[in-house]
């Protein structure tokens, strides 16, 4: 079973440079998709669902802003729209998914780029995503949380770890939190088959960034230790330019 997350930086941009002839060709059977900045009723839907998918959209509140969705070509038990915390909730922060052998989540945490509001927000949302899928891992011990989690987890996972020291997305605390989480029983599924450097899921549009490989690791299929013994195999997919982020792709027995 092929798995895809996806931040695609607005999905009706991301249509216009070409990427439902990609899904057509790389063809997972499910993918999880982050900031859609868009409702479901302003794009056609039967662009994926002739591919064979059905769709699963959690847009945020805010127009143009945010948003998740689940598109599966296997049908789901049931879906779960957000975590229960209207402010995260009306961000379109956290879809989940639940299939018979495990339960896949979307999800797009906050970045803290634009000052120390945003930061917090992002600090609170980490706590309360970590509370969250200890409890749900409970009743699933099964689980896959895929998406952008805008943190770099290790100095390997980022081009310039020194001069980086001090930005959102790579501070001491955002990396003590994915210490805490992988020492907790998930498995950055990349990493377990990857270990070598320069590989990275977001580049800068300034500065050439992509075309000097100058990125961060910040998207992540992060499964539970339960799964370890099935994951197959782990990869990201630079090459693939719809979005300032690319695809990753997690293969798993299903």
């Amino acid at each position: 079973m092929k798995i895809i997350s996806y931040n695609v930086n607005g999905i009706r941009a991301a249509i216009n440079k070409g990427f439902v002839d990609w899904l057509k060709t790389e063809n997972p059977d499910i993918i999880g998709i982050q900031e859609l900045k868009a409702d479901i009723s302003q794009i056609e839907p039967s662009i994926f669902t002739d591919l064979g998918y059905e769709l699963h959209w959690f847009p945020a509140v805010k127009k143009g802003y945010s948003g998740v969705a689940i598109f599966t070509k296997i049908k789901p038990k049931s879906i779960k729209m957000g975590m229960g915390l209207d402010k995260y909730d009306d961000e379109g922060r956290l879809i989940q998914a639940e299939f018979d052998n495990f339960s896949f989540l979307s999800a797009y945490f906050p970045s803290g780029t634009t000052g120390d509001i945003r930061q917090d927000f992002k600090y609170e949302f980490l706590d309360d995503i970590y509370g969250y899928m200890q409890d749900l891992r409970k009743e699933h011990p099964n689980l896959i949380l895929s998406g952008d989690y805008n943190i770099c987890h290790k100095a390997i996972d980022i081009h310039n770890p020194v001069s980086n020291k001090n930005s959102s997305g790579f501070l001491p605390e955002e990396r003590a939190w994915m210490d805490k989480f992988t020492e907790s029983g998930f498995v950055d599924s990349f990493r377990h088959f990857n270990p070598d450097p320069h590989q990275y899921t977001w580049w800068s549009y300034r500065a050439n960034a992509r075309s000097k490989n100058l990125g961060w690791r910040i998207d992540y299929h992060m499964a539970t230790a339960e799964m370890q013994n099935k994951l197959k195999s782990s990869v990201i997919l630079p090459n693939v330019v719809h979005s300032d982020h690319c695809p990753i792709v997690l293969e798993i027995e299903d």
